[in-house]
């Protein structure tokens, strides 16, 4: 409302002022916080020991809309529902008295807690064992280390539930793992060792032993036994920049070399695996997809990997039948999807919390694992895209840490629960399915995990050791070290950033070395207007203009221009430097250093990021292959 004090008369002025208090009342009104209270359980419900108790709120606001409620045992979380009916699965409650609260928010933050409902949970008489594992099998080994795995076990019905298991080793007891799998590490070289597993329940109730089995560690100075990973990532779009195909791996002779293809990306929106959508991605809300590139395009007989065009509307066409057809020539290639990446990330949080997780991975491997795809332009369907993909790689940038959007600590948990069913629910399809973990290899990355705890789930890690400088700095410095240099700038936790100290950082953390794969890139990060002081190293400078984006080139085109090139003695990075533009980029010299690095340190292998960036001959994948071998 506006007033104008130079027409204003006293009657007008007297007149107004009641219209002038309404006016202004209004916005100061307060909001109203919401109100909360728990339906069921009633006050003094109780239960048995390792029930599921269902947890169900009503919340209302009379001023706004409910945008959560949160469930709360005492102060600790128990989960997060964020539309209605608000309703939270508490699993397998172990005996105790437990005062249940939950807490609304509403749109404005405002916030209002339930009274508080006190439950007992009893302990039940169980006397009976589950039964015993099934299956306990070797997963891999190394010099000090060797992998298990064995099959779940059951408890009887309306029993307390299994609780977790019990590995022994040469008779004794070292280790409790609630999961099927367990790394015993700090072992002899080339030692055989004899090992059985029981199950526990949460009555305290143990099975028999498993039949032992007898695994040997590898031998020093030589190999687990296994071939050398060697991994790369094929990019949804790199056909439309690069104009990279799926037949391009094949021509090159990179196809051969490698054990495993990772196919990026997959979305992860609305607690589901997403697929069937075209549209562009959406880096502030995370939408996006390519149906079109992943399953739609029909390839001409000329593009194809076995010379055969795609029928219009035949039920899997695009990349993913050129990959099936690219694994029938190469039947050793295993081929996964990898979930999230920089741009597809911000659903994971959501998605692996106790409440989604469960339905989240099973509509993931429904649509990648069993090839059921949404229909889309005359293709898809049930089935369509079975015996594409042989596992998943998650790529979730980052869990408790910052991305594109930044994680809270509950990811933490979150992430290693998220693997550990991922594990239950490809072990439950078949075994061999396979699950790796792509993570940041900054120390701010991996402190706030627990790599110790994840790595039981997983196949391998990819080490994402690249990236760990940019022209989002403004000095000039290398985005994939291999060594840390004393002459680095850098302050705080950039210090570290460079390959072995990452590695370093996951082998102090439990993480055995043959699980790990050390990251390289098939790209560079550079700078221009750099003064010619070093050779351009550490020196203030702009984003050099790139093809991939703002100081962003793919190595391809980086190694067509013979550059100056040096290399840092202390880093063992190298750099290109004209008199006026840095880049900083791997190279098949750099990769025999890294390759080299990694069979003296035993780690499991070496991934490149991505294949699109390589040139036509396939040198940075020769270089990694050979110099694995």
């Amino acid at each position: 409302m506006r007033i104008s004090f130079k027409t204003l008369t006293l009657s007008g002025l007297l007149l107004a002022l009641p219209v002038l208090a309404f006016a202004q009342g209004r916005p100061g009104a307060s909001n109203q916080p919401p109100t909360a209270v728990i339906v069921t359980p009633g006050g003094g419900a109780q239960f048995d020991a390792g029930a599921d108790i269902a947890i169900e709120a009503d919340a209302h606001d009379s001023d706004g809309r409910i945008s959560r409620v949160d469930f709360y045992q005492g102060t600790t979380l128990l989960g997060r529902v964020s539309k209605a009916p608000w309703r939270l699965v508490w699993r397998g409650v172990p005996a105790g008295e437990y005062s249940l609260t939950v807490v609304a928010t509403d749109n404005a933050k405002a916030t209002g807690r339930s009274a508080p409902v006190v439950i007992t949970v009893n302990a039940k008489t169980d006397t009976t064992p589950p039964s015993v594992p099934t299956g306990l099998a070797p997963n891999g080994q190394t010099t000090s280390s060797i992998s298990l795995s064995w099959n779940a076990s059951s408890d009887e019905a309306g029993g307390s539930g299994v609780a977790g298991y019990d590995v022994f080793r040469d008779g004794v007891k070292v280790a409790s793992p609630a999961s099927t799998g367990y790394t015993d590490s700090g072992l002899s070289a080339d030692t055989a060792y004899s090992y059985a597993v029981r199950a526990r329940d949460h009555a305290g109730n143990t099975s028999a032993l498993s039949p032992a089995i007898s695994v040997r560690t590898a031998r020093a100075g030589g190999d687990s036994g296994e071939p050398a990973r060697v991994v790369g990532y094929f990019t949804q779009w790199g056909i439309y920049t690069q104009g990279y195909r799926v037949k391009d791996l094949d021509s090159s002779g990179a196809a051969s070399r490698l054990t495993h293809l990772i196919y990026a990306f997959g979305n992860v929106r609305d607690n589901r695996c997403e697929l069937g959508v075209l549209k562009a991605t959406n880096p502030d809300t995370g939408e996006g997809g390519d149906a079109y590139a992943d399953y739609s395009r029909t390839y001409s007989a000329a593009e194809s990997v076995d010379g055969k065009g795609d029928v219009w509307n035949q039920p899997l066409r695009g990349h993913w039948n050129q990959l099936k057809k690219l694994k029938a020539r190469h039947p050793h290639l295993k081929v996964m999807i990898s979930l999230g990446g920089w741009t597809w990330s911000r659903g994971f949080a959501e998605a692996a919390r106790p409440e989604n997780r469960e339905a989240f991975v099973a509509s993931c491997i429904d649509a990648y694992i069993h090839g059921n795809l949404p229909l889309f332009d005359h293709a898809g369907g049930p089935g369509a895209a079975a015996g594409v993909f042989d596992g998943f790689d998650i790529d979730w940038e980052y869990p408790a840490a910052c991305g594109l959007s930044c994680g809270s600590a509950e990811d933490s948990a979150n992430f290693t629960a998220l693997l550990a069913e991922f594990r239950r629910q490809l072990d439950a399809v078949r075994p061999g399915l396979l699950l790796s973990a792509a993570v940041g290899a900054g120390i701010d990355k991996i402190r706030v995990t627990d790599p110790g705890q994840y790595q039981q789930h997983v196949d391998f890690i990819n080490l994402m050791s690249y990236d760990f400088h940019g022209s989002w700095e403004s000095r000039t410095n290398f985005h994939s070290a291999l060594f840390d240099s004393p002459n680095d700038p850098s302050t705080g936790d950039a210090k570290l950033y460079n390959s072995n100290d990452a590695v370093e950082a996951l082998l102090a953390r439990g993480v055995p070395a043959a699980k790990l794969n050390l990251g390289v890139a098939s790209y560079g990060r550079g700078w221009t207007e750099v003064k010619n002081i070093n050779n351009g190293l550490y020196q203030n400078g702009k984003p050099a203009p790139g093809s991939l984006g703002s100081g962003v080139e793919s190595y391809r085109v980086l190694a067509a221009r013979n550059a100056p090139r040096f290399v840092d003695p202390y880093s063992r990075a190298s750099w290109t430097y004209d008199g006026k533009t840095f880049w900083s980029f791997d190279d098949p010299q750099t990769l025999a250093e890294k390759t080299t690095y990694a069979r003296v340190q035993g780690l499991g292998g070496v991934f490149l990021w991505d294949f699109s960036g390589d040139d036509a001959a396939g040198s940075l994948i020769t270089a990694i292959s050979d110099g694995l071998r």
